[in-house]
């Protein structure tokens, strides 16, 4: 598989993630059949063009990989709260609340 083909496949799968809920790099790898990839698929969020909702993926510890980009801002942080997704007070999103899982692994 190449790289745009895989880069491709990872975006279209994001696209299914609906407002307010998010999944993990590691979730996208196992929807893709390759459970070791989950850095890969951070490569192709990184790189993805505008109509892909790269915001709603974020690390396994429900942490967001982004750094703020403006003073203390976190853009990522800022379009998953407009969609009502809350973060605990060490700046972690609950999975169990607002995780996604309608790929229906295994």
């Amino acid at each position: 598989m190449t790289v745009p083909n895989l880069f491709e496949q990872v975006y279209g799968l994001v696209r299914q993630v609906p407002s307010g809920r998010v999944v993990t790099y590691g979730q996208v790898a196992w929807a893709l059949g390759r459970p070791r990839i989950a850095r890969q698929v951070g490569w192709a969020m990184r790189a993805c063009p505008n109509d892909v909702p790269w915001h709603r993926v974020v690390n396994g510890q429900g942490r967001l990989s982004t750094r703020p980009k403006i003073g203390n801002v976190n853009p990522q942080r800022m379009l998953l709260e407009a969609e009502g997704v809350h973060f605990e007070l060490d700046g972690r999103i609950d999975l169990v609340v607002y995780g996604w899982d309608g790929w229906q692994q295994g």
